[in-house]
Parts: structure tokens; sequence; C-alpha cells
């Protein structure tokens, strides 16, 4: 099946010849990862040209980053092809010197006894390398050429053994096996916290050793197009996980839950679960630490692509309390299940609330009616404050003396006049009964009888009720003329008879008794 799948493609059809019945196999495209859940990085490095002399500057670095398969190889080869070089020097000593032929004759005396062909000076040279010491082959004190060689024999041994070694010591001892021990959940949730939705995923250590200074980071991969056209493959965003709370340095000692908060900061600030479906990201997540018993820095990296992230789903709890401590069950460490999640965005969730509502936007009508309250209704104190400014003014001593006797009348009378005028629909003249006045001097005409007389203007009183302070009715009583009345266009004023004849038949009784 692997084997036609790769010949003919991935959508290639399985036909059942029993059956007579054809259907399409349903095979999803495997997405290239930019790094494995097990944390390798799938980046290869090519078309380096000169530049591979670089490693050869560095080669205990590049031989601990090698495979094991080829680490063992060269630490074969290594000791293997020094081990033949030193032995036949051992070898090519003897045969300049002769001893090759006088190896069976006691009266001589070679360099290295009882060395007679290539397979006893190799022998000869494991023995001295490895400090075997079995005595049937030594150097003899006729022999400084093999002095010399033999202590170049042990420097270079001990250089070799310290270089490999060392290589193997390290290579084994690397703390990216400790990252096997670090678990992390095989996919990531989006679900409401504390009523702000968040993209969280869970980490675990399977050891009693902690992780001393133990930090997390993340990296949202994700190919882009800036404004001015560049496009930016496999480009790199931080995703905040608590950096400026303190949130992001972990205490590792149970499995935890580690958020990230979508807000308008957030690269995810337009992600709804509509367009997640469409959405080809990946998200890199970087854990660092302190191995508690060996005091080196450990790293464990895994990702989530867009298929690994579930909208609406929470992470079952693993905690549980047993007698005298906590377990943790490993075996729901993986599990969620789902949980009522807006299925829109942030971003539009945002945008949904700050539109005003159609119940608490003000009107014009309702507007208009709440400013044409303002011109109905006085307190009693404004009225009292007003008549004490004309009586200071010396209008209140021209005043006839039925409205002087009205003016001096306690404020309940006063108010319930008020109230009588605020409970009127429809506008209306004010009388000299019906308070509150607003009197007027006249200034047309001068002289001295001109100052006695008093226009009594009419009042308009709208349908909307307003309570108005004493300073503007201060003001109004001090300049009328910035708020007249209107004047009908038959008025006598403007026909150009007597302000007196304007006042009711009583008023102008009144005056022409007094």
């Amino acid at each position: 099946m692997a084997a036609l799948r790769r010949k003919f493609g991935e959508d290639y059809q399985v036909v059942n010849t029993n059956q007579a019945t054809t259907f399409t196999a349903p095979v999803k495209k495997k997405r290239q990862r930019f790094v494995d859940k097990n944390g390798r990085c799938n980046v290869q490095h090519g078309n380096l040209g000169g530049e591979t002399s670089r490693y050869l500057s560095d080669l205990f670095t590049t031989l601990v980053d090698l495979k094991w398969r080829w680490n063992l190889l060269i630490f074969i080869l290594t000791y293997t092809i020094a081990w033949l070089v030193m032995a036949s020097m051992w070898w090519l000593i003897a045969y300049i010197r002769g001893d090759l032929n006088h190896g069976h004759d006691s009266s001589y005396t070679p360099c290295v006894a009882n060395v007679y062909n290539f397979p006893s000076a190799f022998l000869f040279f494991i023995e001295t390398e490895a400090t075997i010491g079995y005595g049937y082959r030594y150097i003899t004190e006729k022999c400084p050429e093999g002095i010399i060689l033999f202590l170049f024999q042990s420097l270079l041994g001990s250089i070799v053994d310290a270089f490999l070694i060392g290589c193997m010591f390290i290579k084994m001892s690397q703390p990216k096996k400790r990252a096997e021990t670090l678990m992390f959940s095989q996919t990531a949730v989006i679900s409401q916290r504390d009523g702000k939705l968040c993209l969280m995923f869970r980490v675990g250590n399977l050891r009693n050793s902690h992780m001393v200074s133990a930090q997390i980071r993340c990296k949202l991969i994700k190919s882009r197009q800036t404004p001015e056209g560049e496009f930016l493959p496999l480009d790199q965003c931080e995703l905040d996980v608590g950096f400026g709370t303190g949130a992001d340095q972990l205490f590792l000692v149970s499995p935890l839950t580690i958020c990230h908060e979508i807000n308008p900061k957030s690269p995810f600030f337009d992600l709804s679960q509509r367009s997640l479906k469409n959405e080809e990201f990946e998200i890199v997540v970087i854990l660092e630490g302190i191995v508690e018993t060996t005091g080196m820095t450990c790293q464990a990296r895994t990702s989530y692509t867009e298929d690994e992230v579930l909208w609406g789903h929470r992470f079952l709890p693993v905690m549980s309390l047993e007698e005298g401590f906590f377990r943790v069950d490993y075996s729901q460490f993986h599990s969620t299940f789902e949980v009522p999640t807006p299925a829109y965005s942030v971003k539009e969730y945002e945008e949904k609330n700050s539109l005003p509502s159609p119940v608490s936007t003000p009107t014009p009508a309702l507007t208009e009616s709440h400013g044409a309250r303002r011109n109905r209704v006085f307190s009693v104190d404004c009225i009292n404050t007003s008549e004490e400014r004309g009586r200071h003014g010396g209008i209140g001593g021209r005043l006839p003396s039925k409205l002087q006797r009205m003016s001096s009348s306690g404020k309940e009378d006063l108010q319930r006049k008020v109230l009588m005028l605020s409970s009127q629909h429809s506008e209306k003249a004010c009388s000299t009964g019906d308070l509150p006045l607003k009197l007027q001097r006249l200034s047309s005409s001068p002289g001295p009888e001109a100052e006695n007389r008093l226009q009594l203007k009419s009042l308009k009183v709208g349908f909307e009720p307003m309570t108005q302070s004493t300073g503007d009715l201060y003001q109004h009583s001090l300049a009328p003329t910035l708020s007249p009345a209107p004047v009908p266009m038959h008025s006598p004023l403007l026909s150009g008879g007597r302000p007196e004849d304007n006042l009711p038949a009583k008023l102008r009784k009144m005056n022409a008794d007094r």
C-alpha cells in the first residue's frame, strides 16, 4: 500500500474487486514540521563550499555532535591505526639493527628481547601501552632509539586516550537524555480561563530530581509578508507565557499547565474556531533548566501545529490527594474534554462590545425634550434670590402693593405654584397671580416716568421640566435682553402703543391707583 502511494501519489483509488465498489482513501497530506515532537530540528545545511574547514577547527565539538555509530567507528579506527603504526615502528627498529636474524642467539643483545617478527613487535607494543608487563619482552640498555620511541609512545598514547575517552564520556553524559524524562502534552487547547481566552499546554517531569531554575519559552513559526512586499519564510514571533509576571519561571515538581493569554498583543488576536482550520503555523515550546544531579543545563523542545490545537477543550486533572502525599496519574496526562467556548476571536468579541447599544443610545427627540425641561422648573431658592436681587435693585419698591404682598408669602405657596406650572404641557402667558414672574425694567423710553413703568412679560413654559440654578436665574434677571420672549407681531409694543396698554386691566387699575 505504501509503495503504491509512493508510485502513483496520495490520491490513488482503492478498488475492492469482491464487492465491485470504488472509494477514495481519505489520506491527509503530512505537513512538514520545523521541529519534531521529540525536539529534533528538521534543518539541513547545504552548499557550504569552503566553510567545511570550520568543523575541523573545533574537532572535539564535531566529534561530540556526531551520531553514536560514527563515534564508535572513529574510536575503534583511531586505536587500531595507532597500534599498528607504533608496532610497525618497533619492528622497523629491530629490522634495521638486524635483531630479527639473531632472535635465538643467546650471546646477542637485541634492542627488544624476544622480538623476532611483526606479531611479536605488535604484542610488545600492546603490553607496553596497556602496562600489562608480562616480563618476556623488554627493552635493553643498548638501544637508545628504542628508549626515545618508548617515550614518544607514552606521550602519544596519553593524548589519544584523553581525547577519545573524554569525547565518549561527554557524549554519554549529555543532558539530552535528561530531556527524555520531560513530558509535553500531545496537543494544545484553547479555552477560557478567568474569563479570558487562552492557549494552554501541559508539561511534566517524570523524575524525582528537580529541574533547577526551570524556564519555558514559546515561539510562533509562521510565514508572512511585510507591508513592503518582503516575504519572510518561517518568521519567528515570541508568545508571552508570563514573562512580565514571572509565570515563565517554573517549579516543576508536578505537571503544570502553561497558559498564553490571547489579547491585542498576541498573534492569535484575530484567531477564531473557523479560521483555525485554514491557518498554517507551528508553536515551538522550549523548556530550559539545570539538572539537579549533574549541574548541567538541559533543554527540552517540542512543537504543536495547527492540527494539534483543539478549540474548546481543557485538560483533565491528574493530581489527587492520597494519604500523606500527592499522587500524579500520568495516564490522564494527554487527555482533554470539551468545554463551552466562544467560537469567535477576541478581536471580534471586543469589536462587538465596542458597538453602542440601541437601547442605551439617547435619541435626538429625548435629548431635545430633556434640554427643553431645563426651561421649566425653578427652585424656590432661585425665586427668592431673584426677588432679592430685584428688591435691592429698586424694582421691588416699585411693584404694586398686591405683588409685594404675594412676594412676601412663604416658600410653600411658591413651591406649590411652581409645581402647578410644571404639570402643564402647553405654553401659556403668566399673569400677575402666577409665579415666578420675570420683571423687566423698561429702558427704552427715557425720563423719570419711564423708570416707574414695568413690563410684565409672558414667560414661556415648555413641555419638559429642568432645574435651573440661582446663578442662571440671576443672569437672566440682570440681562433679560439676551433671551427675550418672542413678542407677537400684533403686539402694541411693535405697533407703537404705550407699554401700559399691554398689561392686564387689573394691573393697569392698580398702577393708576398708585
